[in-house]
């Protein structure tokens, strides 16, 4: 048996992790993660074959994964949130089709079972800590130029402020990158209130975490860095109050019915 599980483990709290991610653990026998994943995950990784690369090393985790998996080794690629969006199965299926298209030099990759498994983004655990504001059209963007354009992403973000879009912003800083984020939101201003609710969430569901609301207009890179979740509201999310109690939501037109 060749057998690749490619495992989202949710935002960090042990109690959202899917069962079946938990089971795809259980069975392998290699585990290809950056560490933190793992150890977030606690007696589960027990007794595995633990291969721990670090950030920036992407590819080489992909790659060693895949061929673990083609030597026979029940393997699991593991990343935080939904390793499929904006994290490890994107690679596995790019290196894939490297191989199909002939420029890579590894068939015994084709050999092996993949199956990925789901996990709660950030972005959900996110909305979900205050409220519903993901209850409308959304969408996300990554505001890393490492690897897209910013010509690109600039252009993306112009699409999501015409089109209203709540919106959802990974990598929104790191040390090398801290301008984005208050050019995201100027571009953002051209096409919603200042008054948009915005959620700044930090380590989510993880021991330090913690949870803002604030304004569009109010937005600085200075409280954001690489750990934050930025989402931002569109011109219709509302920012409701009760005593100590907070929430935001984004209608989807039900107030026609009510």
């Amino acid at each position: 048996m060749k057998q690749l599980y490619v495992v989202g483990t949710g935002p960090g709290a042990m109690d959202l992790v899917a069962p079946r991610a938990i089971e795809a653990i259980k069975l392998s026998t290699d585990l290809v993660a950056y560490g933190l994943y793992l150890d977030l995950l606690g007696s589960v990784c027990e007794g595995k074959n633990r291969h721990d690369l670090p950030l920036g090393e992407e590819i080489e985790r992909a790659r060693l994964a895949l061929n673990l998996a083609a030597q026979g080794k029940i393997t699991a690629l593991v990343s935080s949130g939904d390793i499929g969006i904006y994290a490890m199965a994107t690679l596995v299926f790019e290196l894939l089709d490297q191989q199909l298209s002939g420029k890579e030099d590894s068939p015994q990759w084709l050999e092996v079972d993949i199956e990925v498994v789901p996990g709660i983004s950030a972005m959900q655990a996110g909305a979900a800590k205050i409220g519903a504001m993901l209850g409308h059209d959304f969408c996300t963007i990554s505001l890393s130029d490492l690897l897209t354009p910013w010509q690109t992403i600039e252009k993306r973000l112009h699409a999501c402020g015409q089109g209203d879009f709540v919106v959802s912003f990974y990598n929104p800083r790191s040390k090398k990158r801290d301008w984005q984020i208050n050019t995201a939101r100027d571009i953002l201003l051209q096409y919603r209130p200042h008054s948009t609710p915005v959620l700044l969430g930090r380590q989510l569901t993880r021991e330090d975490e913690s949870v803002t609301i604030t304004t569009l207009d109010k937005l600085h890179s200075d409280d954001v860095d690489m750990f934050t979740l930025v989402s931002v509201g569109n011109s219709e999310s509302r920012h409701i109050m009760n005593n100590d109690k907070q929430w935001v939501y984004t209608p989807r037109g039900y107030s026609k019915k009510l």
